[in-house]
């Protein structure tokens, strides 16, 4: 079974997208983040009729991330070929399409949002959060190298102190810390969040399209300048983190988060 995304429009200009995996925590798997690009690509067109886009998920929670823990089983050659497959194009996809969406979006969360979930969910212009949930980045508990992409994207939002904290401990925090680091812009009792964020998209559906699609514009601009490398500098990095996938740590790390079991690391 493969997740697959959701659609209704619940309120005049707002379009809601629903990741919906329940059988895998709403893991985020090649069908779903390619439904996704194509989706969040079609309502930016400026006749799609949508002044702004809720991402969100179903069953209780936002997604877990990556669906990485599918792929245990195979052997290690093809569990590394495609680990990165999935991660560097369809993932990559979905968060450059939110990026480039001039409507803007609001991530709703009801539930976990760790991984790549939360990337996807700091893609979005704005994010509210249920207040029991948690949020994480666990690549520290897994044997991966984030890509360098997706940490400009934490330093942007929380700064590098927070940045540090959250990847390199790897563990949870709640929504209220969340909220107190800038990673969510609100909080909200689990039985209305959806009511409060379909009012806040509401709220900007009945704003100047003119100046909503204008300022995200500048706003795109002005962090692309401020985080470009030179060339030299990108193609280590990315070197660095293709590495991480070659790894025998990456293989037990996801193994181990899968039969719920503690890792053991061998530092190669």
């Amino acid at each position: 079974m493969t997740g697959e995304l959701l659609r209704d429009h619940p309120a005049e200009g707002v379009v809601r997208l629903t990741i919906s995996n329940p059988d895998k925590r709403g893991a985020l798997d090649h069908p779903l983040l390619d439904a996704l690009a194509a989706a969040v690509t079609e309502l930016a067109a400026p006749d799609s009729g949508a002044r702004a886009i809720v991402l969100t998920g179903a069953g209780g929670r936002f997604s877990s991330g990556y669906d990485l823990g599918g792929l245990c089983g195979l052997p290690r050659e093809e569990f590394q070929r495609r680990a990165e497959a999935l991660i560097a194009h369809p993932f990559t996809a979905a968060i450059q399409a939110l990026e480039a969406c001039d409507v803007p979006t609001i991530a709703a969360l009801p539930g976990p949002t760790m991984g790549g979930g939360l990337e996807l969910a700091l893609a979005c212009d704005l994010r509210v959060a249920a207040d029991h949930i948690q949020l994480g980045m666990p690549p520290a508990k897994l044997g991966l190298v984030y890509p360098h992409t997706g940490l400009r994207r934490f330093l942007d939002v929380i700064g590098v102190a927070r940045t540090r904290e959250l990847f390199l401990l790897g563990a949870p925090i709640d929504p209220h810390t969340a909220l107190a680091w800038g990673l969510v812009n609100g909080t909200a009792d689990a039985d209305d969040l959806q009511d409060e964020v379909l009012a806040l998209a509401s709220e900007i559906a009945g704003n100047a399209p003119v100046s909503v699609r204008g300022t995200k514009a500048v706003l795109r601009a002005l962090l692309r300048a401020e985080g470009e490398l030179d060339a030299a500098t990108e193609r280590e990095l990315l070197e660095l983190r293709a590495a991480s996938f070659r790894t025998e740590d990456l293989h037990e790390g996801v193994s181990a988060f899968v039969e719920k079991r503690a890792p053991v690391w061998r530092g190669r």
